[in-house]
């Protein structure tokens, strides 16, 4: 039996306005809005979630889920109830791990 493979949760990309860029990728793709305020929304797509960002409100990034988030000591609950932690690969990109037990 092998362990379960992490997976990629969401990819999060800089907009200018929230709202508008909401309506394009709703006009354009086939997806539901699964969150959406001032500052942020999340996108649900057949296979991954995509987020939309204000830039210096929340860094572009990928998301992926792993129990390594669900004792990470740096672990924090969000405002739509997940609970995650950000980190830096060897290059710099802000990773985000998931707690899965949030999801």
């Amino acid at each position: 039996m092998t362990d379960l493979l992490d997976s990629m949760h969401h990819v999060a990309i800089e907009v200018r306005d929230i709202a508008e860029s909401v309506e394009w990728y709703r006009s354009e793709f086939r997806c539901e809005v699964a969150y959406q305020d001032a500052t942020w929304a999340f996108l649900k797509f057949a296979n991954i979630h995509l987020a939309l960002v204000l830039p210096g409100h929340h860094p572009p990034h990928v998301a992926f889920t792993s129990a390594k988030a669900t004792t990470h000591p740096g672990l924090k609950p969000h405002r739509d109830g997940t609970r995650s932690v950000y980190i830096s690969d060897l290059s710099g990109n802000s990773v985000e791990l998931m707690d899965p037990t949030s999801l």
